[in-house]
């Protein structure tokens, strides 16, 4: 099975392509070449076939990007959401044109691809008191949502002409996210425990009662993997899914970093940031996912647990790539 990782430098990327170097299977096929693509040439992990390293940008995809052969592609190339709102050419320009671009690299393929596209709860609106459905519309209250939205759609209409496969995963907030804060709009949501796991101070700019929808690493990329190997005859036309994630408040997250290791909440600063709050005000804060359920995507650990799993499996690295003692 030959894979294609679009995005392959980001964290999910590259925790993705380690989980595949070192099973060495996907849906129990073995793996026999994986390509890694970003902006700037990924890492990439010791494994027992070919891994290839490449640079480029999405829009314009060479073709060694999804080369001859390859069953698997991983789009997870993306202008996150606080950068996508603000430079708008930037975040058309990726994730509209650059999913246009990875469509008709797969319909230069002699056979249509199974695409896994990482799409994002942002795609909706609704708000604190929302909970929604699997037919919940989509009406995004922010550029970076509606550019996934309309990726979406693209891919749903590839995927019914037969160029590609696709499965769509509509990420919840990815929490707790190792290394650096970045520019989403919903960084801050990992930094409240990243940064005082690392003994460092933070701001927090909405309210301890804000809820969210997160997913864990750990669960992100198991469905991923569950996305790139499931049956996708049950989705029919309708090729979106929104994920089993974890409707917590950020007072529920300070509780269990708390748990976990014991004072450092007081590392957290309130700092009321209007802009952040009312981007990530505009986002559901939890979804029924039966859909998902139903197709086997597995249901997500406990709080604790995702900040328990952080320490394991991220926290030392976090530490030395930004060079703390």
């Amino acid at each position: 099975m030959n894979i294609t990782i679009l995005g392959g430098g980001g964290f999910l990327g590259q925790k993705v392509a380690a989980r595949l170097a070192a099973e060495g299977t996907l849906g129990g096929q073995a793996v026999t070449s994986l390509t890694l693509f970003d902006i700037a040439a990924p890492a990439t992990p010791k494994a027992a076939f070919p891994v290839h390293a490449l640079a480029g940008d999405i829009t314009t995809l060479p073709d060694a990007a999804i080369p001859a052969g390859t069953d698997v592609v991983f789009h997870l190339a993306a202008v996150v959401s606080a950068a996508a709102e603000a430079d708008y050419e930037l975040g058309r320009r990726v994730n509209v044109r650059g999913t246009d671009a990875v469509i008709d690299a797969c319909r230069r393929l002699a056979h249509p691809p199974r695409l896994v596209f990482t799409s994002s709860i942002a795609s909706f609106s609704g708000g604190q008191d929302a909970v929604l459905g699997d037919d919940a519309r989509q009406v995004p209250a922010n550029s970076y949502g509606a550019q996934k939205a309309a990726a979406e759609l693209f891919l749903n209409d590839a995927a019914r002409r037969g160029f590609l496969d696709a499965v769509c995963l509509r990420l919840p907030t990815v929490v707790v996210r190792p290394g650096r804060p970045n520019k989403a709009a919903s960084s801050f949501f990992s930094a409240i425990l990243r940064e005082p796991l690392l003994g460092l101070e933070t701001d927090l700019p909405v309210p301890d009662g804000f809820k969210v929808w997160i997913g864990s690493p750990r669960s992100a990329v198991g469905w991923l993997l569950h996305a790139a190997a499931m049956d996708t005859a049950p989705l029919g036309l309708d090729r979106s899914l929104s994920l089993p994630g974890l409707c917590v408040t950020v007072g529920e997250m300070l509780a269990a970093l708390e748990q976990v290791r014991p004072g450092a909440s007081s590392l957290v600063r309130r700092a009321a940031d209007p802009v952040i709050a009312g981007i990530v005000g505009g986002w559901p804060a939890a979804f029924t996912a039966q859909r998902a359920r139903a197709l086997g995507f597995a249901p997500h650990e406990s709080l604790v647990d995702v900040v328990r799993a952080f320490v394991a499996d991220d926290l030392d690295a976090t530490r030395r790539d930004r060079g703390i003692v």
